[in-house]
């Protein structure tokens, strides 16, 4: 899994995700992202890749985080 930047463009990625969202409810943000996330996932389909990538951006909510 990678940790380092990774993406062409970031700015335009955050700018792109900023516009799909403008004038959505909160709700319907949400929706998006979970929507984009299966999207994403799909893209990586490899089950090994993915559950690194649950696990890392899990680790800071986790109980016994020392990062979080």
């Amino acid at each position: 899994m990678r940790l380092d930047p990774n993406l062409e463009d970031p700015d335009g990625f955050y700018a792109a995700l900023v516009a799909a969202a403008e004038g959505l409810t909160e709700t319907q943000s949400q929706d998006l992202a979970l929507r984009l996330v299966f999207l994403l996932a799909n893209q990586v389909g490899a089950k090994a890749a993915l559950g690194a990538c649950i696990d890392e951006a899990a680790r800071p909510y986790r109980k016994d985080s020392t990062h979080g």
